[in-house]
């Protein structure tokens, strides 16, 4: 024996199934994954080295090795030897300057302030520029205050990571 309500029930399914396809269908042009973020002509990248005229040591290796790490974990991009590389991405530190924020009485800082400015260029085999900006001016700064334990080390650490982040970012396509 069949329920009395079976044509309607039918037709519930139906326009139910109907709605849930029309729904899916609005997503069609979506992508899932990062890797849409990226040029699909672009599957390596060379870091060069990170210039610098600072005295203090290591800088340039340290944002080049943070940008290699940012690039390996956060794009689908490959990290590639300068002949085989579809792009390169070069940089300079411009700035590197530490200043007092606040003393204390017997003139020891309490608080400073760690500053950088640095140009950043990616560019294909062509030479054609593949980030938004030409080249991009970075101005990055950070406060540490050495009474909490935070030291200049600390604060060079912090900055690599930061900027190297921020350069990564720059490199998805503009939406």
């Amino acid at each position: 024996m069949q329920p009395c309500h079976s044509p309607r029930r039918r037709l519930f399914a139906l326009l139910a199934a109907l709605g849930l396809l029309c729904c899916a269908g609005g997503c069609a042009g979506y992508h899932m994954g990062n890797q849409f973020l990226y040029r699909n002509d672009i599957r390596s990248v060379h870091v060069a080295m990170f210039e610098t005229d600072s005295y203090r040591r290591f800088l340039g290796q340290r944002l080049t090795e943070a940008v290699v790490k940012q690039i390996e974990s956060q794009t689908p991009l490959t990290i590639s030897d300068p002949r085989l590389a579809d792009s390169f991405i070069q940089g300079r530190i411009l700035r590197d300057t530490k200043r007092v924020l606040s003393e204390t009485r017997d003139d020891d800082p309490r608080a400073l302030q760690y500053d950088w400015q640095l140009e950043v260029t990616w560019v294909d085999r062509a030479g054609v520029p593949l980030m938004q900006r030409q080249i991009l001016r970075i101005t990055q700064d950070i406060a540490f205050i050495p009474e909490g334990g935070q030291s200049l080390a600390t604060a060079e650490l912090e900055m690599v990571e930061r900027l190297a982040r921020q350069i990564v970012g720059q490199m998805e396509l503009a939406w």
